[in-house]
Parts: structure tokens; sequence; C-alpha cells
């Protein structure tokens, strides 16, 4: 293909942070085009079952590096479509981190309190359900009672659930058939298409380079429907803006590539990776005891219906702890997959096989998910790109081995550990279950959060990206996905993501401005409300409300 298509806005990525930022521009009268390296899949399209060669492989990308794999959205939509839909806001605390480099991670122009207009914005463009106790699936009600049990609190999870058209099929990690969790395909996109926005499946960006003109030149491949190893050609597009949001796993990978047609990259692309401080622990329960202690019969048929997290233990968020002491714990019902094979069974020498594997995995029906979100010290490091992609595929779909290092030092060890210990406290008393953690001797850790990998903040050393989200030393090029969150969240982090989005675009039409796009600011959320966008007003005064 000798030909270079021209766009005003190239967005990469079409997960929260390159949906939000795509409908804002094309409603503001920009030209945008988005490539996404996955397939587009309507609801109807996606399977029930995880076996290999249906949907779920095409729309999950699984990169396993040195001590961390990440689990990912590979689809229009990104990780709206395959994320358990939990929304929570990030706590008070998280702004004021210091972390590894010991000072504040943040920007100091954001904090919760100037956050919140955005998170609001978020609110009113993606449906968001504040879920009660008769909405908490079987599984989410076992782990309030063993909270309350054990003298702890339980609190039902913000999701972003049509609980009238959910079916509680707890499918919803594959993609939601029924159109009641309220993905991106929902909202943004379908805005962001109404507004004569791109959208460019099976599109993989490997580079970026400058154009002619002064703007950019990104470079991508064609991927094949079925074998995602297999390229069916190449082409370029010149854009005056390119935004990056491709995920914490890629966008740095891309940016690395870039470097040598663009120029030296800030220190801090591909540094500083957190993968959210994840840890996955399963109790096996006791059927006698739930029933003596929790005076609750056990009903194993019944973890398998529901909608994923519904109920979380926040007790430790608590900002008066120091850090590396907070976390959250949260019921998750994780299909029967990777927890078959990461789950260890208990006793004084667990391993991930042999006969107690065998044993543990005979009473599967019995298991209850907790999910561990901890801080973390940003511990990764990208190495050198490969060739082609964020990760060189081993398989037709899904999987593929990635550059990214991760060394978990002592303070990520001594949360995790804390985490751990909360988890068999709360439900080994009394003998109700037995718990160990899922095991990171064959994987690493793993994270379906990634975060980080090209963070905003104050200090160009330790940030590849000022407060406004622009990538340091390359104008004209921003990063709205979760590489740009500056760490560990304690919380899922999709709500904050989104609201971070939200607030760049500001930054990002004024750029777009000032090299030539005719846009506006100023559209309302993609259903016509308007009143979030009349509370964010007063903070973008330059550009209107």
């Amino acid at each position: 293909m000798n030909s270079v298509e021209r766009t005003d806005v190239l967005v990469v990525g079409t997960g929260f942070g390159g949906a939000i930022t795509a409908y804002h521009l094309a409603a503001g009268g920009a030209d945008v085009v988005m490539l996404e390296r996955g397939p587009w899949l309507t609801a109807g399209e996606y399977d029930h079952d995880f076996k290999l060669g249906s949907s779920y492989t095409r729309i999950f990308d699984f990169t396993v590096g040195d001590g961390m794999s990440v689990l990912g959205g590979n689809c229009v939509g990104g990780g709206s479509v395959v994320y358990f839909a939990a929304m929570p806001r990030a706590p008070r605390f998280v702004f004021e981190r210091r972390g590894g480099i010991n000072r504040r991670m943040w920007p100091s122009s954001i904090s919760r309190d100037t956050l919140d207009p955005w998170y609001d914005r978020v609110a009113e463009s993606i449906a968001i359900t504040r879920q009660g106790w008769d909405d908490v699936s079987y599984s989410g009600g076992l782990w309030a009672a063993a909270c309350r049990h054990a003298g702890r609190t339980a609190n039902p999870v913000p999701a972003a659930v049509d609980t009238a058209a959910c079916t509680n099929c707890n499918w919803m990690m594959a993609g939601c058939r029924f159109d009641a969790k309220q993905s991106l395909l929902l909202n943004y996109l379908p805005a962001a298409l109404a507004h004569g926005a791109k959208i460019r499946p099976l599109h993989e960006v490997q580079s970026i380079a400058k154009s002619p003109d002064g703007g950019y030149r990104v470079h991508y491949q064609l991927v094949d429907a079925e074998d995602y190893r297999i390229t069916a050609g190449e082409g370029r597009i010149d854009a005056k803006v390119v935004v990056l949001a491709a995920g914490a796993a890629a966008t740095p990978v891309i940016l690395q590539r870039s470097a040598a047609a663009l120029g030296p990259m800030p220190h801090a692309v591909g540094r500083y990776f957190s993968g959210n401080g994840e840890r996955l622990n399963t109790a096996v329960l006791n059927e006698e005891r739930v029933r003596e202690v929790l005076g609750l019969e056990l009903d194993p048929a019944a973890f398998q219906i529901g909608k994923g997290p519904t109920v979380a233990n926040w007790d430790r968020l608590d900002g008066s702890l120091p850090e590396y002491t907070r976390f959250s714990l949260e019921q998750l019902y994780f299909p029967p997959g990777l927890g078959t094979i990461l789950a260890m069974p208990g006793g004084p020498d667990p391993r991930w096989f042999g006969l107690d594997k065998k044993e543990m995995l005979s009473h599967w029906q019995k298991w209850l998910i907790i999910f561990q979100m901890i801080e973390d010290d940003n511990e990764g490091v990208f190495g050198p790109p490969p060739a082609r992609g964020n990760a060189d595929r081993v398989s037709q779909q899904m999987l593929g081995l990635g550059t990214l290092s991760y060394k978990p030092t002592l303070n990520t060890q001594a949360a995790w550990a804390m985490a751990d210990a909360e988890c068999k406290d709360i439900l080994e008393r009394d003998g109700l279950a037995t718990v160990t953690a899922w095991t990171n001797d064959l994987v690493g850790a793993y994270t379906v959060h990634p975060l980080a990998s090209c963070r905003i903040g104050d200090d160009p050393h330790t940030s590849a990206l000022d407060d406004r989200h622009e990538l340091r030393g390359h104008p004209g090029i921003f990063v709205t996905d979760g590489s740009a969150v500056p760490g560990a969240l304690t919380v899922n982090p999709a709500m904050t993501i989104s609201a971070l989005a939200e607030r760049a675009v500001p930054a990002i039409v004024r750029a777009a401005r000032e090299r030539g796009v005719d846009v506006s600011y100023g559209a309302p959320a993609p259903d016509g409300s308007t009143s979030g966008r009349r509370g964010t007003a007063p903070l973008v005064p330059a550009l209107g409300g």
C-alpha cells in the first residue's frame, strides 16, 4: 500500500482511553480514525464457553513476561468488552501516594477532589448501578457473611451493568451477549461513529514517525482475522494529533519502537509498570462448617450464577494506614480455566500440580475466589520491543511472549502477604474454608489491570507524560489509557482511567487547534445529558463548557 491516508486525529485503541477521546474529538468536528488491533464482534458472536478457537481467544490478549503476565482485551471496545464491569472510584489516599520514588507520584494538579467532576462525567455517560444486597450473587453474599462473621464489613460493588437486562449468566468476562454490561460498544463508540469517526479493526500499529508536514505518520499492519501471527498488508496514516490508547502492555512498546524515527523517548516510557497489585486467592469451602457457622446451605450450583464481582471488603482502604498496608478484597467469579492451572491446594508444601491439586480440582464448584488489589512498587520494566506488535505471538490467537520484566520488591511482597493473611483470617476462621493464593511459579504474577508504563506526573525523570497526558518532548502525541495512571489504585481501575481520559480531552482539543484542526470542545454525554458537562465547565474556561 503506497498511498498515505490523512486524518486530523489518529486514535490507537478503542478501549476506555481511546473511545472517550475519539467521541469528544469527533463530536467537536475533527476527522477521527481509530485503529484497533483486534476484531469487531457483535453481542451474538460471544460464545458461552472457554474452548480454544471460540470467541474468547479472539478478544483476549494474554502476554507472558518475565515475572508478570498480562490479560487484556483485544477487540473493538477493548477492556470494556472483557472486564467484570466493576466501577469504583479510587480512594482519596491513592492520589497522595509516594511509592518507590519517595515523592508524590501523581501530578499536583490531580487529587480526588479535582478528579471527582470527571468521574461524574463518566457516570453520566456509562450507566453505573449502585448495587443493593438484592443484586449480589450467591458467592458475593457468602463472602459478605464470612466478612461479618470475622468482624469485617462488606460492600456491594458499583457496576456498569443493567440489572434489568442481566440474566446472571456469569459469562460477562467473555463478552455480554445480552448487552447488559455497559461496554463502550453501547455508549462512547456508537456516539463517535455517529459523529463521523471511523473504526478500523485488525489494524495493529507498529510505530510512529514524523510526517513531512510536521505532523505524525503512523505505520500499521493488517492482522489476519483467524491467525494473529499472519499479516495481510500494511499502511500509513498521517495525522496532526496522535492519541495512544493501546493499553499499558502495548502503548510503551509502540513508543519504544518509534524512538528510532522520533528521537529519544522520556526515561519513564516502558518503566514503572504496575499490575495494580493484583493477586487471586482460592478458598475451598467446607460445606458442613458453612452451614454450622454461617447458617447457610452451601449450593455449589449457585456459584455459577451472578455477574462477576458483586461484594468487596474495603476495611483496609483507610488513608490513616501506612502505605503498602492498604488493600481491597473483592469476591470474584473466575470461570474454570486459568484457575484450574494456577490455583494451589492447601497444606504445608502447596504445589500447583500433583495429587493434592487433583483432589482440590474435584471440589472446584465449592471455590470462592477472592481478588486482592494492594499497593505495589511499580517494579515492571519493558525490554527492547519485539519485531512486531507488543509480543511474539506463539499461538494462532491470544498467547504471546512479551518483554516485560517484573521483580516484586519487599514492599510488594509484604503487601501481598498481608492481604493473603487477611483472606485466611476471614475465610479459615472456624474452619469455613482452606485458602491459598494462586501460584506465581508458572507465569509469574498476573494482572488484568495493567497500569503506569507511560505515566503522568510532575517529575520529567519519573513520568513519561505531563499532567495533560502529552508525551514529553513529542508535542501532539497523547496517551490516555491505563499506562498513564501513575500507580496501583487498590480498586478496579476502569472508572479512574475513564475519568482521566475525560480530563485529558480539553488539552488534546487545544493541541489539535494549534495544529490547524477546526475542532471544538463541549459535547454532551453520548445520550445527550449535560449535567456532567456543566460540572466540569469551570475547569476548562479557555475552551468553554
